[in-house]
């Protein structure tokens, strides 16, 4: 970043405070010049596997972006002086990047998630975006790759032309592979995670009132019992108490 963008500590991981109108203009300099960043959207999730994993701690300090998905991280920064901090959720970001691409007519790379759950997102996106250009989509296998195999991935990624790639292997592996692959992909690259699955909707996401009482993590819960539990009752617990720990040595 040739200038730095203001954010506040939340936890051990630093979060850029941004509005939606300057994360475009900014993300939008970024895809038009092709230029290799990556973004990562920080969760509760997201926060607190950083506290106790310091691989995936320096790979959110060193991102390009680290954006509020989550209303508590959106909490946060307006408690630290960021006052109307928007959360950036990650469908939403995902989707105002598509309708940002199909005015510019820059292309677009969709890397991860299930064949089926990449053949839905794509038909779901040409009929919301029938100018949006898809310059390819890749389901890759879920186990380690070889060198050979990565390196076929980045061929076919830059000969497509993309501007932007949205990456869906899940955190942390997502992050991992961007921060990775920085200076390999010549695009912009997305975490996107679940937001495939919002998209292609094999997953229903919550209602607007849960998403902005930051209640999305209980209709996740409750859509995946077995899956989330773990996820987020021990997450959110340790978020808490890791936040008030913090208050009383501050």
């Amino acid at each position: 970043m040739t200038q730095p963008i203001n954010g506040a500590q939340v936890l051990h991981t630093f979060v850029h405070a941004l509005g939606w109108n300057d994360l475009q203009r900014l993300l939008a300099g970024w895809i038009s010049a092709r230029e290799s960043r990556f973004v990562c959207l920080c969760n509760v999730h997201s926060a607190v596997t950083a506290e106790s994993d310091p691989e995936y701690a320096r790979v959110l300090a060193d991102a390009d972006l680290v954006l509020p998905d989550g209303m508590p991280i959106a909490w946060v920064l307006r408690r630290k002086g960021f006052a109307g901090q928007p959360r950036i959720g990650g469908p939403d970001l995902m989707w105002r990047c598509c309708a940002d691409l199909e005015r510019s007519g820059e292309r677009l790379f969709l890397f991860g998630g299930s064949q089926e759950t990449l053949d839905l997102l794509v038909a779901n996106l040409n009929k919301a975006f029938p100018r949006l250009v898809i310059a390819g989509a890749l389901s890759p296998p879920f186990r380690p790759m070889s060198t050979d195999e990565e390196q076929k991935i980045f061929d076919q990624i830059n000969d497509s032309g993309a501007h932007a790639v949205f990456v869906a292997l899940g955190c942390p592996r997502q992050e991992v592979w961007m921060h990775r692959n920085r200076g390999r992909v010549n695009a912009v690259m997305f975490g996107f995670g679940a937001a495939f699955d919002f998209h292609a909707q094999t997953i229903k996401r919550a209602p607007r009132w849960m998403q902005r009482a930051g209640l999305e993590w209980m209709h996740r819960l409750v859509s995946e019992p077995g899956r989330l539990w773990k996820r987020y009752l021990v997450t959110n617990t340790k978020f808490i108490y890791a936040l008030l720990l913090s208050a009383v040595r501050g």
